[in-house]
């Protein structure tokens, strides 16, 4: 299969060309580094299938350009699919497919580093240590253990994520339409958000973003915590209110934000802007605060993660192409 993979660095094409070479897929790829949006589509021409990233663009125009020069198959190389409007690629014969798995382990133990640096304040001793300053003064933390953690989402991600906290010796609530037996196994609790909210120390978001999602951490959701709560988010950067969130750290209402998401990463993230000026004032304003630690979308960064990704890819392209084996496609069932 001829297949335009989008939004490419380095690393994409190192690990897809291995995965194409060592499980002898045989696919013809072509490598572009510009992302895929309406703009750039016309690059797909005279290939069968495109491979996009979590900040490319697949809404319905991108889509509809895709058809008209002859591609058959959207390959999502992540597991979200919000970038996607799976209703215009079903109504325009378009094969979606994605990796639903990778490696939870990989964002679930990026999870644990960003609470680990916030509450150690890792971030500013680093930076301390460097200028011979020893002083501890703003650098107290807290024992995790015995605290509450709240978990937003208990699928994989967030099951692994709750494995690891319950090992810290922490007591697990949890949120999610489908509750998993994994949790109550560990004694983990299933609530609503509202006493989610009002009970945990600690919110970790695992959860994927779709309209009900949208901004699921806003000014009211932040009003019922507890004051000096951390957040963490390494799941998709629109499940919070960036601007709430802000004002949230202001009050003092959240006492430390980790996220590894931003509802407006697609012209910051996977780029080298160190030699520009940032024109998102909001993102600027995040990056202000000393109890807030941002990464760029790396949780899923690790090389068992990326492999893996490369692998499902393009086994889920051989397989389209011959018919057998597993392929997970995705359409407008998944909308709920």
């Amino acid at each position: 299969m001829r297949v335009a993979v989008f939004a490419t660095k380095p690393y994409d094409e190192r690990y897809l060309t291995a995965a194409n070479e060592r499980g002898e897929h045989g696919h013809d790829l072509t490598f572009f580094e510009t992302r895929l949006t309406s703009a750039t589509a016309p690059l797909a021409d005279g290939h069968d299938a495109v491979c996009a990233f979590v900040n490319d663009d697949l809404g319905a125009t991108t889509l509809q350009h895709l058809h008209h020069l002859g591609v058959s198959t959207v390959a999502l190389r992540a597991s979200g699919f919000n970038n996607t409007d799976l209703l215009t690629a079903d109504r325009l014969g378009l094969t979606v497919c994605r990796v639903p798995a990778y490696s939870p382990y990989a964002v679930a133990e990026h999870t644990l580093s960003l609470l680990l640096a916030l509450n150690r304040k890792i971030h500013r001793a680093w930076n301390r240590v460097r200028e011979h300053n020893f002083a501890l003064n703003g650098l107290l933390g807290f024992d995790i253990n015995d605290k509450t953690v709240g978990i937003i989402g208990t699928g994989q991600i967030g099951r692994v994520f709750a494995r690891i906290m319950h090992g810290l010796g922490c007591h697990i609530l949890a949120y999610d339409p489908y509750p998993s037996d994994e949790i109550t196994a560990l004694g983990g609790e299933y609530v609503g958000l509202s006493d989610l909210f009002r009970r945990s120390d600690i919110i970790s978001l695992h959860t994927p973003l779709t309209p009900e999602t949208y901004h699921l951490i806003n000014g009211l959701a932040i009003a019922q915590m507890k004051d000096g709560v951390v957040l963490l988010n390494t799941s998709r950067g629109a499940l919070v209110e960036t601007v709430s969130a802000i004002e949230g750290l202001k009050s003092g209402k959240i006492g430390a934000l980790g996220l590894d998401v931003y509802e407006e990463e697609g012209d910051l993230f996977f780029e080298d802007l160190s030699d520009q000026v940032l024109r998102d004032d909001v993102f600027s304003r995040l990056l202000t605060f000393p109890n807030v630690v941002v990464t760029g979308h790396q949780a899923f960064f690790t090389d068992e993660a990326m492999a893996h990704i490369a692998e499902t890819t393009l086994s889920n392209l051989s397989n389209l192409e011959t018919g057998e084996g597993e392929v997970h496609t995705i359409g407008p069932e998944m909308l709920g």
